[in-house]
């Protein structure tokens, strides 16, 4: 029960809009240190749009340990959630929740159009910390409440960088910066300002069972907001 707070995302996209600009949390001595958010912030310039997150310990220092297969293997991320319609990266519109992710797991790669760590192989870089867009859906079968939605690819609209797999994930390509308590990333999005984002640390795990979701979110370190109500919003860069 203790993630049942994670549903209240879809319900806060019907709620007012929130005047607050960045999210500030305060530091909690229980939580991973490298996955305790202590700010979240987000700007754009019209064309590009750049999220941040800033947590208690090093960004990026945790990361899942391989278990040489891809059933049950872990993901950690750093995610920000926003009011983005999903079709304004390619996604069938009203689909879900548009989310923004830097993910790690050694498991796997789901960037095939990229070889992340340059060694001229594109298929061995999933331990590497990269980029996502993701559409979140609700699942009582995962157990923080959510996943990264399925799909069949041929069917349910995809982004032209979508690896193509049977679940709603882009692999954009963008590098994330993760450097001292800060994870950022910047991706071309238009649109974005004024929309609302909240930023959330969590554990993935993918299924390859026919009777659970491909891959689920099956646990939380935090939350900026602490209930995913989406209060930051997106500002426009001062010149």
């Amino acid at each position: 029960m203790k993630y049942l707070a994670l549903t209240a995302l879809f319900l806060s996209l019907a709620a007012e809009p929130s005047f607050a600009h960045d999210i500030v949390s305060k530091k909690d001595k229980s939580k991973k240190a490298a996955f305790d958010i202590t700010k979240a912030s987000a700007t754009t310039d019209g064309r590009l749009a750049t999220f941040m997150m800033e947590v208690a310990g090093t960004a990026g220092s945790e990361k899942p340990k391989a278990t040489g297969q891809l059933n049950g293997a872990k993901v950690e991320s750093y995610v920000w959630p926003t009011s983005l319609d999903p079709a304004t990266v390619g996604f069938d519109p009203k689909s879900g929740i548009l989310a923004l992710a830097i993910t790690a797991h050694p498991d796997f790669d789901d960037t095939p159009l990229y070889d992340e760590n340059q060694d001229g192989d594109p298929a061995n870089d999933g331990k590497d910390w990269h980029s996502h867009w993701v559409v979140l859906t609700q699942d009582s079968k995962c157990g923080a409440g959510l996943k990264v939605r399925d799909v069949s690819p041929g069917v349910d609209m995809l982004p032209a960088t979508a690896p193509m797999l049977p679940i709603a994930l882009d692999s954009p390509g963008m590098s994330p910066i993760l450097t001292g308590s800060t994870a950022k990333i910047t991706v071309p999005v238009k649109g974005s300002e004024g929309i609302s984002f909240d930023a959330v640390t969590a554990e993935l795990q993918v299924n390859t069972s026919t009777d659970t979701p491909l891959l689920c979110v099956t646990g939380v370190h935090d939350v900026a907001s602490g209930d995913l109500s989406l209060p930051g919003i997106v500002m426009a860069e001062k010149e």
